[in-house]
């Protein structure tokens, strides 16, 4: 019998992280999808009609964080002002870049 208490950075969690700041037209959404398929994790993001960025990302905790310490600097030109980020339900498969909303 396992008694082990589960591994809290293996839970899967889902949260929307909204970017803020120069992040757009820096190759931004390119690289935070190369981010997070290197951790192992699904969801999409996307550039908004007010020149934030927007994603929504799936997996488990550790690797989630370790997107959202990654989104804090973003790619070399960035400049991010701040990243907000809200629990949000959801379950996705893959990561993909998606239009301007």
């Amino acid at each position: 019998m396992n008694t082990n208490p589960p591994d809290a950075n293996n839970t899967t969690i889902t949260r929307h992280l909204r970017i803020t700041g120069s992040v757009q037209g820096v190759g931004y959404r390119w690289n935070m999808m190369q981010e997070a398929q290197r951790l192992g994790l699904a969801g999409w993001v996307r550039n908004r009609l007010d020149g934030s960025v927007e994603a929504v990302v799936c997996g488990p905790v550790g690797a989630l964080q370790a997107l959202i310490d990654w989104a804090q600097s973003g790619p070399v030109g960035a400049r991010v002002d701040g990243v907000v980020v809200g629990e949000v339900e959801g379950v996705f498969e893959g990561f993909e870049q998606r239009e301007t909303a």
